[in-house]
């Protein structure tokens, strides 16, 4: 996501592991926790990540200064991601910086160790900043063929942290028919939890809600915009009013309408029949069953390498609103209908076999004809 250059956003990258961030393509590259770790790694302790930042916590304010908005990325399970993340997110956070959460989950083929970890990081990420997107790498096994490859099938889930990004920074830079701003997301973001964020692209007649659409069914998240307190819908492109209302009331409709829906507008004629939307929702997680951790409890490791801080790459975005939280509904259960009590059954009678017959033996009476001269004479 480096590569992309957003505009307005920086790139820190933040490790324990000294020989790991010479690979770092972020313009900022910070060693946290040198005397305890001694440039080493966390050794898949997350209370050893935990205390690097801790260490370093006043190096970590220092990079932050300045920041609108910080997006603290890291693949929980690990040591340095999933201890060193939340501390980041309330340094943040304690500066008065709007802190979006974008973490992954391990594959459920990894530890239950691994897992564990991820879920209780997770869960202290979550009270610590803003609003949170979980991504879980499963997601991955259902999107890619079996030619793809591993660094190829891992960026998809990059892909998700650029949407983010990429969309925020692009509502609050980007003037509007219908303007949003930053406290237009703040509104949408500030103390908001579990989120939800997706674009979408669609062509031709249906091309709005085609792409909203996209926008709300993101195959790599666990969440939809169901049940959400807060939306921020954005449209762009060669659009007519008519389609701008068929997105916003689809977005309505899976919301409710205790939703505070936010929407915004761009015209481009030169979008040439195109339409791309935008979609945060947020306050996902009002009921506890929907969060991940009661979401894995039921059925991360890829270190995301740029924006925000947290896990092995960690980078404050600056100029950015923080993410939405991404929802999980309760499973409904239903009270099965009382059954009609059962009616006894009069045991049946065995079958009655007929009298076994006495044994005959089958031969045939013949009348034998002996010779004369065979015969004893008197």
């Amino acid at each position: 996501m480096i590569d992309e250059d957003i505009a307005g956003v920086e790139f820190i990258g933040i490790n324990t592991d000294k020989q790991a961030l010479q690979f770092c393509k972020a313009s900022t590259a910070m060693q946290i926790g040198e005397k305890l770790t001694k440039g080493l790694g966390a050794g898949a302790k997350p209370e050893i990540g935990e205390k690097a930042a801790e260490e370093s916590q006043e190096e970590l304010a220092q990079a932050l200064k300045g920041a609108d908005m910080v997006f603290v990325t890291a693949g929980m399970g690990g040591g340095t991601g999933t201890g060193a993340a939340p501390v980041i997110a309330r340094i943040a956070k304690d500066m008065g910086i709007l802190t979006v959460g974008v973490v992954t989950k391990p594959f459920r083929f990894e530890a239950k160790t691994r897992m564990s970890n991820a879920l209780n990081g997770i869960e202290k990420l979550k009270a610590a900043v803003d609003t949170l997107i979980v991504i879980p790498n499963d997601k991955l096994l259902e999107i890619v063929d079996r030619r793809t490859t591993m660094p190829d099938a891992l960026k998809k889930a990059d892909e998700v942290l650029q949407q983010a990004v990429q969309g925020i920074t692009d509502l609050i830079n980007v003037p509007g028919l219908i303007n949003l701003d930053f406290a237009d997301v703040q509104t949408v973001m500030v103390d908001k939890g579990i989120a939800h964020i997706g674009i979408g692209h669609a062509k031709g007649d249906d091309k709005a809600l085609e792409a909203v659409k996209q926008a709300v069914s993101s195959p790599l998240l666990e969440t939809t915009i169901e049940g959400a307190s807060h939306v921020i819908i954005n449209i762009s492109g060669d659009i007519s009013l008519i389609e701008a209302n068929d997105a916003a009331s689809y977005v309505q409709e899976l919301a409710g309408d205790d939703a505070n829906i936010i929407f915004g507008a761009m015209y481009d004629e030169n979008a040439q029949d195109e339409a791309t939307i935008t979609v945060i929702a947020t306050g996902l997680d009002s009921h506890g069953v929907n969060t991940p951790v009661a979401k894995a409890m039921t059925e991360f490791k890829t270190p995301f390498k740029a924006k925000t801080t947290g896990n092995t790459y960690a980078q404050p975005a600056a100029q950015t609103a923080a993410a939405a939280q991404p929802t999980y509904k309760a499973p409904t259960f239903r009270a099965p209908s009382a059954a009609a009590p059962a009616q006894p059954v009069a045991p049946k009678e065995a079958p009655q076999s007929a009298p076994a017959q006495p044994f005959r033996p089958m031969r045939q009476e013949t009348q034998i004809n002996i010779p004369d001269f065979l015969r004893n004479k008197k």
